[in-house]
């Protein structure tokens, strides 16, 4: 019998760290993404940008220590690496601001990443790192040059104001993956004009008419 062929995966947008009252934790979805494909064996890459301070080299060593290369990880000359400030209201409910014009935000097409997606199995992409026009055309591009058999994930993410009805239209028509909560869903579909009819077991929904 042949060997088993390894899956290749790519996470692309963000990367970040959560600043929580009790610390600061690795986060962003397509990061996370990554790690759990490489956790079952895949041939993983983190697609991002972090900035030339100490966030973004520890973002750097961390991957490293998970075993994950950081190949696909740019630095940016000038912008910060990302944050995210969390705060806990009285009740114990979290409070989240996505800080802006970060190094994902700047995210480019690197010769290594292009390589990467041209042979992927599997990629998985959001919402949230397309608020930006640079990091949007570099994902797109990124999404748009996997092989035409590979899944394509869109992990729409409704963070803030960062989302719109075009970056959730053209991802959807990139994708043949929709990763969704049920708290988003009645959300998308009012923005795509969908209605639902909802059955004892499943939901359907269909393009309102007209």
């Amino acid at each position: 019998m042949g060997a088993t062929r390894v899956v290749r995966c790519l996470g692309i947008g963000e990367v970040l760290w959560d600043m929580l009252p009790a610390g600061r934790q690795l986060g962003g979805a397509p990061a996370n993404f990554a790690y759990h494909a490489h956790a079952f064996g895949a041939d993983a890459l983190v697609v991002s940008r972090v900035g030339n301070d100490a966030l973004g080299r520890e973002i750097l060593d961390r991957l490293r220590g998970l075993g994950l290369p950081k190949d696909g990880v740019s630095v940016d000359p000038t912008a910060a690496t990302g944050t995210v400030s969390v705060t806990l209201s009285a009740g114990g409910q979290p409070d989240f601001t996505i800080h802006e014009d970060v190094a994902w935000d700047r995210l480019s097409v690197e010769p290594h990443a292009l390589a990467m997606a041209r042979t992927a199995d599997v990629v998985c992409f959001g919402s949230l790192a397309q608020r930006s026009m640079a990091s949007r055309q570099s994902i797109r591009e990124l999404v748009a040059a996997t092989p035409a058999g590979a899944l394509r994930v869109f992990d729409i993410n409704l963070r803030q104001q960062f989302y719109s009805l075009e970056v959730v239209e053209a991802s959807l028509r990139l994708a043949n993956v929709l990763k969704i909560n049920d708290a988003e869903l009645p959300v998308v579909a009012g923005m795509l004009n969908l209605t639902a009819s909802r059955g004892p077991r499943c939901r359907n929904w269909r393009a309102a008419s007209a």
